[in-house]
């Protein structure tokens, strides 16, 4: 049966970024649009589709809420892409409109059993660790978990009230963000997040190889820490990415 992404709510969260909430529905012929029940293993993405200039454009975006077994809501964290096709349609959507859907799918999730984990994002990559980190911390002798977030400006850490709530919630859980362009009143950590590989990985005077890394953001950001990575000693199993470009 066809499933539609059927907008509930919206808010701005940053210049240029808007969190959405969606519900899945299904487009039952000759009755009245049905709850869809909505299965996705957090860092799964889904996948959204419409008419834009005649053309049908589909688009995969991150999840950017935890499951729920209660109702059929998800949310979504997304960048207005200034010349893009279907984030400026999405951008224009009002509640109670809606696109089509495709079911979540995706392998960027967190290896099971949950072992140390150090998680990069940069920007909107943010998404999927906001859906990964609820479970995980809360899961029983949940290891330590680091979430490292590089943005340009204080005004672009998304979410940063949610995570700084989770650091206080659960000692295991280390968050850092890190500004590239911060402004004079910033007193926390500048400079990419590749400054602070080093830091997040330290074992005593060694590095611990025992840890398993997540990147999302820019391809630029990931493929350089993936070869920093691998240049400390890193298997390639340990490294799971998802790249926004």
């Amino acid at each position: 049966m066809p499933v539609r992404a059927e907008l509930v709510e919206f808010a701005d969260i940053a210049p240029g970024v808007r969190h959405f909430v969606f519900r899945a529905v299904s487009r039952a012929v000759f009755r009245a649009p049905e709850v869809e029940r909505l299965d996705f293993v957090p860092g799964q993405f889904v996948s959204l589709s419409g008419m834009v200039q005649g053309k049908e454009i589909t688009r995969a975006y991150s999840i950017a809420s935890s499951p729920s077994s209660t109702n059929n809501r998800f949310e979504l964290c997304l960048n207005r892409v200034e010349g893009g096709l279907f984030s400026p349609h999405l951008f224009t959507l009002r509640p109670g409109e809606s696109v089509e859907m495709r079911a979540p799918l995706g392998g960027f999730t967190l290896r099971e059993p949950v072992r140390e984990s150090l998680l990069i994002a940069t920007g909107t990559g943010i998404a999927p660790f906001r859906s990964m980190l609820p479970a995980a911390l809360s899961a029983m002798n949940a290891p330590r978990i680091t979430l490292l977030f590089g943005v340009r400006h204080e005004s672009h850490l998304l979410y940063a009230g949610e995570f700084r709530d989770l650091e206080k919630q659960f000692p295991q859980f280390r968050f850092w963000p890190t500004l590239t362009q911060p402004d004079e009143s910033w007193r926390g950590r500048t400079g990419r997040v590749q400054t602070y590989l080093p830091e997040a990985l330290a074992a005593g005077a060694d590095i611990n190889l025992n840890v398993d890394v997540y990147l999302c953001g820019m391809k630029a950001m990931v493929d350089e820490v993936r070869s920093l990575l691998k240049n400390m000693g890193f298997d390639r199993k340990q490294i799971r990415s998802e790249k926004y470009d």
